[in-house]
């Protein structure tokens, strides 16, 4: 190593520039008079003996009086540790920076752009490891092979979890015992699709399929923007797929998490005269705190955009549970409730006065 890069290298590492020429100096000397080392290093003669004590006083050198004063190195056991320490420190700082341009965090921004797609599917596992509530899934049956422990500890805490499994054309998915205690239902798309990640109505993680042309990923932290890919969810990799898994009885007690969903599924029956006993579970739309209740369902709205319409016009439009309380009349609707009383974010239907079976 050339003694110039030797010398910045010790700067860098703590040294003054003087500091670093005088010791340097005496690793080549060996030892020396204080007059000799300033003449070699190149260091004014008056500072010198400053410089000299500074580095004594650092365990870098050693000093005496022989006459005049001398100097020399010190066993370079602790300076080579300190330096060690150092380089371990900016590699490990090298490292950080790579996984914090990788893997941004999502406190203050509400969305980020990451060039790798293990870094969208890392993420995913973080927040479905965090989940509370919910969790929409688009992968293919690797990527869900990848998170199934984590999937399989998120059900066993109750989060209601959903999969859209995607596969080439010819492929055919796994049979339906392959998902037991991993989620709640299962549907099959025989088209490639996009990776997609929704948890907790809050966070998402997205990346194109392997064919596609721009390959980047997302990172969301935001309900509103988590909104858009819910419904692209819905409506795309959802509502007109194949259901190859579910867990749900088709009798009460039945869970959703989804407010299109149940409406859709009892309003004919409500308006046969059947009387439903709900159990709510979500927040107050006004003040946002966390609100609890059963009741019994008095009415639904349910607007599809066209008489008798399937999906995708099921996903648009009101929907709304109106649900008689001892605390009096609520209304209730789903994610992004604006002008019900309450944003659900569980129902389970408890009980009917007539036999019904909601598919």
């Amino acid at each position: 190593m050339e003694t110039e890069t030797f010398v910045t290298i010790l700067e860098d590492a703590g040294l003054s520039p003087y500091e670093a020429k005088v010791y340097v100096t005496l690793l080549d000397l060996g030892t020396a008079s204080a007059t000799d080392i300033a003449d070699e290093s190149e260091v004014p003669g008056p500072r010198i003996y400053d410089i000299l004590r500074s580095l004594a006083d650092r365990g870098y050198v050693e000093t005496y009086k022989q006459g005049t004063l001398q100097a020399r190195a010190h066993d370079p056991t602790d300076v080579m540790e300190n330096l060690q320490q150092r380089a371990n420190q900016f590699e490990a700082a090298a490292a950080e920076v790579e996984t914090r341009w990788e893997q941004p965090e999502l406190k203050s921004n509400k969305a980020s752009i990451v060039k790798r797609f293990q870094t969208v599917v890392d993420r995913a596992e973080e927040f479905i490891r965090e989940s509370e509530n919910q969790v929409h899934l688009s992968a293919t049956l690797a990527d869900i092979d990848k998170l199934e422990d984590t999937l399989r500890d998120a059900h066993d805490r109750g989060v209601a979890i959903h999969i859209s499994l995607h596969t080439d054309a010819g492929e055919s998915p796994p049979q339906a015992e392959h998902f037991e205690g991993m989620c709640k239902e299962v549907r099959h798309r025989r088209l490639p699709a996009p990776f997609v990640a929704l948890i907790d109505r809050q966070k998402t993680c997205f990346s194109h399929h392997p064919d596609a042309i721009d390959q980047y990923g997302m990172l969301v932290n935001d309900q509103t923007h988590s909104y858009v890919f819910h419904w692209y969810f819905m409506t795309c990799l959802w509502d007109h797929c194949e259901t190859i898994y579910s867990e749900r009885n088709s009798t009460p007690p039945i869970e959703y998490v989804d407010i299109r969903r149940l409406v859709g599924d009892i309003t004919p029956f409500v308006e046969d005269g059947v009387t439903f006993v709900v159990s709510v579970e979500g927040h107050n739309v006004e003040t946002g705190e966390p609100q609890m209740f059963t009741g019994q369902v008095t009415d639904t709205e349910y607007a599809t955009g066209i008489e008798g319409a399937k999906a995708p016009y099921r996903v648009a439009g009101q929907a709304t549970l109106y649900v008689e309380t001892d605390e009096g009349a609520l209304s209730v609707g789903g994610w992004g409730a604006v002008i019900e009383d309450v944003e659900a974010t569980q129902i389970i239907v408890e009980d009917a006065d007539q036999s019904v079976e909601l598919t």
